[in-house]
């Protein structure tokens, strides 16, 4: 998948042991220039609580402001709600799988669907098309070992779903959820 028109983003977690993993920055690693751009902030100011919201913010490229890119209302550790601007989709919704058995977790952008699903690693996570014509298509992959999310071009339009559904899996897979 690696081409030089991928999107890299670098997920920062907080060294601070009293920080909430929900806590943190997501930077893009611009060829050819030494320092990393901050594009995404989350933050969980309810370090330790189950419940709580993680608002998650974008850097405006051309005013360089952050702006809202949504939220994450927390019912539990694994329920509650995110929302992309207004629009508000269930965490289920984000992470739904095909059938009981699945491997895969899928999530909707638009009019079309997507999957994560696990490396032969086990660490590391693969997100693909599932739409007829581009199905197995890869638009993202993480790496573990290097917290480094790689987005292909074409997934630059929900690029804010990519980031989210990706830490979601994150935060999941800590509780030994998939």
């Amino acid at each position: 998948m690696a081409s030089s028109s991928d999107i890299v983003l670098r997920f920062e977690f907080s060294n601070n042991p009293n920080s909430d993993m929900r806590t943190l920055q997501v930077l893009q690693i611009i060829d050819g220039s030494q320092t990393p751009l901050e594009l995404y902030k989350l933050h969980h100011p309810n370090t330790g609580l189950t419940t709580g919201v993680t608002s998650i913010q974008r850097k405006n490229a051309e005013t360089q402001l952050w702006e809202n890119a949504g939220q994450i209302e927390w019912s539990s550790n694994t329920t509650g709600a995110v929302y992309f601007g207004v629009e508000r989709v269930s965490m289920r919704e984000l992470r739904k799988p095909k059938k009981p058995s699945s491997k895969s977790r899928r999530f909707k952008a638009g009019s079309s669907e997507y999957k994560w699903k696990l490396a032969e690693n086990g660490a590391d996570m693969i997100c693909v098309s599932d739409n007829l014509g581009n199905r197995g298509k890869m638009i993202a992959q993480w790496s573990h070992s290097t917290f480094i999310l790689r987005v292909s071009e074409r997934a630059e339009g929900f690029l804010d779903r990519v980031v989210v559904t990706c830490f979601l899996h994150l935060w999941f897979r800590r509780f030994n959820i998939w």
